[in-house]
């Protein structure tokens, strides 16, 4: 497709006078497809819109910064990234563009300027960056680095002067300078963070006034506070707990966690119990009271939180299907779930508001 049949699809789309609306995205790994639904906060309940087959084993997502496209990796040959426009009025995608990556990627992200496409490979043990162009599509493969096996994660902090990637087999968080006009990485001072032998970092959120960084081991299921040094881009741990129930007797196999946009609770995933674990997070210093655990979604590996910190979606890997559920504000606790069958392989969610 041309570039400018690209630009006049994300014209027309922005165009097109878009009501207030919530759009969710789940991409389904294994029947190849991205599952569109409508977040209907006034009766909490969510509805389908679309079915998209993307055409090969769609896992990693994330939204770019005027929520006019989604980019979605895909983890089956040949490895690449799709870039999809959202129409706000309906939520609906339409394929724009594709470009290679470098391999099969776990976690894909933006800088802050919307400008650069970051990327981090399990299988390859690498991290990546790719360029977008203005009409949204991605650029050719820009810097390649070699990392510790299992790169997992890998996100910019708000400042746009670091990044920081997990690598699960090799226990460390590496730290990155990141030149945002030529988009390069180069190695930090410290480069790496090491992390307790085989506990498997995974996927680390920082929180919105930048002074913690929340990483979670999929290995252990150990969840650790580290104070995040802003103006040197490093980790300090703080506190170390666990997302396992107790009593756990089976092998850990923890996968996501996030924050409420106010900051005051955070969440992870665990797959063998298949539960979701809740914490207070103490605005003072940052760090975790446990609240316990809710069942969910069986294997869920991935879930995401509204912008109102109302509503939180998990997806089931080995269920085929998403849970939704009411947070409620003053203690965290999840509500009843409202289950929705989806596409085979959930695993990642997105969630976007439209004015």
């Amino acid at each position: 497709m041309k570039k400018t049949t690209i630009a006049s699809l994300l014209w027309l789309a922005a165009a097109v006078p878009a009501s207030a609306a919530t759009w969710v995205y789940v991409s389904n790994a294994d029947s190849q497809e991205i599952s569109v639904l409508e977040l209907d906060r006034s009766q909490g309940a969510l509805k389908p819109v679309q079915t998209l087959n993307v055409g090969g084993t769609v896992m990693p997502m994330v939204v770019s910064r005027d929520k006019r496209v989604l980019y979605a990796a895909l983890r089956s040959q040949p490895f690449r990234v799709t870039a999809l426009s959202i129409d706000g009025a309906s939520g609906k995608l339409q394929k724009l563009a594709e470009a290679p990556l470098a391999d099969s990627m776990a976690n894909i992200d933006l800088d802050a300027s919307g400008r650069w496409l970051f990327a981090a490979s399990y299988q390859g043990g690498k991290i990546t960056v790719n360029g977008i162009g203005k009409d949204g599509a991605v650029g050719p493969i820009h810097q390649l680095i070699q990392t510790e096996p299992n790169a997992h994660a890998i996100h910019a902090d708000a400042s746009n002067r670091f990044v920081l990637a997990t690598s699960l087999g090799g226990d460390n968080v590496s730290s990155w300078r990141f030149d945002a006009e030529k988009g390069l990485l180069s190695p930090n001072d410290p480069p790496l963070t090491r992390t307790t032998a085989k506990s498997g970092p995974r996927h680390f959120v920082w929180d919105k006034a930048q002074r913690h960084v929340y990483l979670l081991d999929e290995l252990d299921a150990a969840l650790h506070v580290f104070a995040w040094d802003a103006a040197r881009g490093t980790l300090k741990l703080e506190q170390s707990t666990t997302t396992l129930p107790a009593g756990f007797t089976g092998k850990p196999w923890a996968a996501d966690l996030h924050l409420t946009p106010d900051g005051r609770f955070l969440y992870a995933s665990e797959r063998t119990s298949s539960t979701l674990s809740a914490f207070r997070v103490d605005a003072a210093t940052g760090q975790l009271q446990p609240l316990g655990q809710t069942p969910t979604e069986k294997g869920p590996r991935g879930f995401a939180i509204d912008s109102t910190g109302r509503y939180l979606i998990a997806a089931g890997q080995e269920s085929n299907g998403i849970s939704l559920y009411a947070i409620d504000n003053a203690t965290g606790a999840l509500g009843k779930p409202q289950h929705l069958d989806v596409g085979k392989n959930p695993n990642w969610i997105e969630i976007v508001d439209m004015p």
